[in-house]
């Protein structure tokens, strides 16, 4: 089976064009467009302060109709005024033109510096020339996810296939993340952009409901720095090309479950490739009281500055991992709870247990490092993924200037 991309799923296309918006010569203004008129949802950033585009992609998505997606890389549009709200609105229209639809049925974003407006005649170049670059193959599916792209070292795409009956669906996303990653994502309502396509019928309502629910357990479950941005974007299109109805329980089970994989993966994803990043710490956190008490330690263990530090210096350090979740502000008992790390039992019932601190920090020399911290209190469990601190993260963002 050839390698699925984000133009896999029947009725997309997609491109991605250099129209000068970057310092570097890359692509950095994209589109997807489907053939038709597509079921669309979306969830956006809980900052108080806001960018522009997604002001303007709150209005046009609320019918759940999208025909496509405009972003531009390089420029945040974020803080921008009444300036920034008509460049994002001209975004839509000039997009709108050249694939020969209604402005409102385009879904406008933007990543980059903030406090600077749109260099307008780029855009309209970059857009013109993007309209006309759209195409259907991995080609053009990869160029799209370069033009979204900041700080990311790496592209990240994922994708995955499912029978309903005789049809067979298809799901796909690709997203950016590095820095100022703290995703709290809610429906309408370095930056974290993801985008998602798949061919399946659904309705507006029920694709709004599972995209938030994915959202949730995946890109509000990923943090590098904690930062949420100004313009944390993450929509989805359905084409409803395959001809197959989310409309049963059994239907809407294997959609979940497709869209929980793509979305977790992308997570991962951001979580790899975090801004001077060398490991993913995946924290998971069970036997807590409830799912959100369960989250906030898994995430509270994440974002302290301590435990990443540690990570990157290969210690074993689980004071730092049981006191993070001590100050959490959520039941938990350090009497009751046992940690482990990389399979290793460092601590249970309120005291440290002998181990190898020299094979085990060994142990942590490794892409992925696991800490599994067990509350005992309850049944309800949650994961967090997050990366360790670097010298490298703090060069990255000690030179980057507004």
């Amino acid at each position: 089976m050839a390698e699925l991309h984000l133009c896999s799923p029947l009725g997309f296309k997609a491109s991605g064009v250099y129209a000068g918006i970057k310092s570097k010569e890359a692509p950095d203004v994209g589109m997807i467009v489907c053939d038709t008129t597509a079921t669309a949802a979306a969830v956006f950033t809980t900052n108080k302060v806001v960018a522009a585009p997604l002001i303007i992609g709150r209005e046009n998505i609320a019918r759940g109709k999208l025909r496509g997606i405009v972003v531009n890389a390089g420029n945040a549009n974020a803080c921008t005024g009444k300036q920034g709200l008509h460049d994002a609105r001209q975004m839509c229209h000039l997009a709108g033109i050249a694939v020969g639809c209604d402005e409102n049925l385009i879904l406008p974003s933007s990543t980059g510096i903030i406090g600077h407006l749109m260099p307008m005649e780029k855009i309209e170049r970059g857009i013109a020339h993007a309209a006309h670059a759209l195409g259907s193959d991995r080609e053009h599916s990869l160029h799209f996810s370069d033009a979204i792209l900041t700080t990311d070292l790496t592209r990240k795409e994922a994708a995955t296939t499912f029978k309903l009956g005789r049809s067979k669906i298809t799901l796909a996303g690709v997203c950016k993340g590095s820095g100022m990653i703290g995703p709290r994502m809610a429906l309408p309502h370095a930056t974290m952009l993801g985008y998602l396509t798949t061919d399946a019928g659904i309705t507006p309502g029920l694709l709004r409901k599972l995209l938030g629910a994915a959202a949730e357990d995946s890109f509000n479950a990923v943090t590098v720095d904690d930062h949420t941005s100004t313009n944390d974007t993450c929509a989805i299109l359905a084409s409803g090309a395959s001809n197959a109805k989310i409309n049963s329980p059994r239907a809407v089970k294997a959609f979940t479950n497709a869209l929980n994989e793509v979305c977790q993966s992308l997570a991962y994803q951001i979580a790899a490739d975090g801004e001077g990043a060398t490991k993913v710490v995946t924290i998971q956190v069970e036997g807590a009281t409830t799912e959100a008490a369960a989250k906030t330690i898994a995430r509270t263990i994440a974002n302290s500055p301590l435990v990443k530090c540690a990570m990157n210096g290969n210690d074993p350090n689980w004071g730092r991992i049981v006191s993070a979740a001590g100050y959490a502000g959520v039941p938990f008992d350090p009497d009751k709870s046992t940690l482990t790390l990389q399979g290793v039992v460092v601590f249970r019932h309120g005291r440290p247990v002998p181990f190898d601190a020299e094979k085990l920090s060994d142990a942590l020399k490794v892409p992925e490092v696991r800490v599994l911290l067990s509350c005992r209190l309850g049944k309800a469990k949650a994961t967090c993924w997050t990366c360790d601190f670097s010298k490298e993260y703090v060069t990255i963002n000690a030179d980057y200037h507004t």
